[in-house]
């Protein structure tokens, strides 16, 4: 009888170190399913809501009237946007300034825009109107600068005595074309038209959201829903991600300047800041190079704190 022949299997080398098996499919699921569990459980926790956005649209919903006010403003030439200033406008007089440094007016108007002309006239002309606006858009643009401002003036102040700041309950007066270009714009912006007119810039990309923002900042809408989640500027708001606490702790030092005197109630806050932040970042940087500051560390020993593992190993080398 013949012997089978013996089949020699390989046996692994079992090395110097113990083994154990290894499930790489196991472990990757594992991670994933709870790598996957606590990121959802986190954002749920702590993540900011997810509001909104505030459109033109939204504002002229839910405030039509002090969307209407606004826009009066706007083609009267007295809103903020209007008389801010470059980059935006050539206000005189306008810009923030360091002693006798304007830094606005140094910069230029880069970013021209009429009020009137941007936010009110070009969007109620660009949409097919009714034979009220036209006539009211031809009557506006026949008359003499000082009748335009004679009508807008007035029915602004009509407007602040009207109760509610209703349109419908102004008294009567003589306003011009102002009402129908107003009522006829509120439609718009209603419709969510207003809010594609002011991103038209002949541009293929639409990213371009400065001129609806301006519009939104120049209304008391946009502050009021600031406000209510505590984002204003007395709030500390520029630190304040909507909903969340604390926020941004990085710009603490940044937002504490807009919180005391002489920054609180300063015309030129923005620029003072700017300047103050500028002098203690400077001196961050060039701290290696000021005598005594630079020395700080030293005296105090916190590196060896920081380092205490490094030291604690000299200490023990040093003994054997």
């Amino acid at each position: 009888m013949r012997a089978r022949k013996a089949h020699c299997r390989p046996v692994p080398y079992p090395g110097s170190f113990p083994q154990r098996r290894y499930d790489l499919v196991k472990e990757f699921v594992l991670a994933l399913v709870a790598t996957t569990l606590l990121a959802v459980g986190l954002a749920a926790a702590f993540s900011s809501p997810d509001d909104r956005p505030i459109t033109l649209a939204r504002w002229a919903r839910a405030a039509p009237n002090d969307f209407t006010a606004t826009a009066v403003a706007q083609l009267g030439g007295t809103s903020g946007t209007a008389q801010y200033g470059p980059p935006y406008t050539a206000t005189p007089g306008a810009g923030q300034r360091i002693g006798p440094v304007n830094l606005q007016r140094a910069a230029g108007v880069t970013i021209p825009i009429d009020t009137a002309r941007d936010f009110v006239l070009r969007p109620l002309t660009a949409a097919p109107e009714p034979a009220a606006v036209s006539a009211g858009l031809a009557a506006w643009h026949t008359a003499p600068a000082s009748r335009q401002q004679q009508w807008t003036s007035g029915y602004a102040d009509a407007l602040g005595k009207a109760p509610g700041g209703t349109p419908a309950r102004v008294t009567p007066g003589d306003y011009g074309p102002v009402p129908v270009l107003t009522a006829r714009l509120l439609e718009l912006a209603k419709a969510g038209a207003l809010d594609g007119e002011l991103l038209a810039a002949g541009h293929f990309y639409q990213t371009d959201y400065t001129k609806p923002l301006l519009f939104l900042g120049d209304g008391s809408y946009l502050e009021d829903q600031a406000r209510a989640r505590h984002l204003a500027g007395d709030q500390w708001g520029m630190m304040n991600e909507t909903g969340n606490y604390p926020g941004q702790p990085w710009l603490w030092l940044y937002t504490l300047w807009y919180q005391i005197e002489p920054f609180s109630s300063s015309g030129n806050a923005d620029a003072l800041i700017w300047g103050l932040m500028a002098l203690l970042t400077l001196a961050f940087i060039l701290v290696p190079f000021i005598p005594g500051v630079r020395s700080i560390p030293r005296w105090t020993g916190i590196y060896r704190l920081v380092w205490r593992d490094y030291y604690h190993s000299q200490r023990t080398a040093r003994r054997r």
